[in-house]
C-alpha cells in the first residue's frame, strides 16, 4: 500500500514539474508575442491558443501536487472546531466517497473527448491558426486522473491518522526524520 502510495505521490510530483516547465514556455511564447506584435508589428497567429492551452495545463498538471502539499484552499471553519481525529475521518470520507468518483468521472469525461479529438483530428476553430486539440484534452485527462488519485492517496493518509488538515507531506517527513 506504501509502494502505491509512493507511486501516486511522485506521479503527482512528476506532473507539477511539467507544470512549472510550462510556465517557462508560456513566458516565452508571451514574450515573444509582444515583441513580434509591438516591436515588428507582425502578430502571431497561435499566441492565443498557445496561452489558453499552457494555462489550463499549468492549472492541471500542478492539481494534484498542489492537494498533495495542502496548497489548496481550505474552508475549515465550522471542521477545525471538531477533535482531530473526526477531521481527519471527514475528510478522508469527503475524498474518498466524493472527491474521488467525481474526479474519475470527469478523467472518463475528458479521456473520452481527448481520444474523440484525436480519432476525428479536431482542429481549434477559434483562431486562424487552427491546432490539433487533442494534446491539450490529454494533458486535462492526465491531469484529472492524477487528481483524482492524489484524492484517494490524501483520504488513506487522512484515514490512517498519518495526515491532519493542514498538515503538508513536507512537515510529515521532518517528523519521519
Amino acid at each position: 500500500m506504501i509502494f502505491l502510495r509512493n507511486i501516486c505521490e511522485q506521479f503527482s510530483a512528476i506532473l507539477g514539474f511539467f507544470g512549472r516547465l510550462a510556465i517557462f514556455c508560456l513566458i516565452a511564447a508571451m514574450l515573444y508575442e509582444v515583441v513580434a506584435r509591438y516591436a515588428f508589428g507582425a502578430p502571431t497567429l497561435w499566441a492565443f491558443d498557445i496561452s489558453y492551452m499552457l494555462n489550463g495545463s499549468i492549472f492541471l498538471l500542478g492539481a494534484a501536487y498542489s492537494l498533495q502539499e495542502d496548497a489548496h484552499v481550505r474552508i475549515d471553519f465550522l471542521s477545525q472546531k471538531f477533535p482531530r481525529r473526526v477531521q481527519q475521518i471527514l475528510n478522508g470520507l469527503v475524498y474518498l466517497l466524493v472527491m474521488a468518483p467525481i474526479g474519475f468521472a470527469f478523467t472518463n469525461v475528458a479521456a473520452n473527448k481527448a481520444f474523440k479529438a484525436f480519432k476525428t483530428g479536431e482542429l481549434e476553430s477559434v483562431s486562424p491558426w487552427a491546432p490539433h486539440v487533442w494534446p491539450f484534452y490529454s494533458i486535462i485527462a492526465l491531469g484529472l486522473f492524477a487528481f483524482s488519485l492524489q484524492f484517494i492517496v490524501e483520504a488513506i493518509n487522512y484515514l490512517s491518522g498519518t495526515k491532519t488538515p493542514g498538515e503538508t507531506n513536507t512537515e510529515l517527513q521532518d517528523l519521519e526524520t
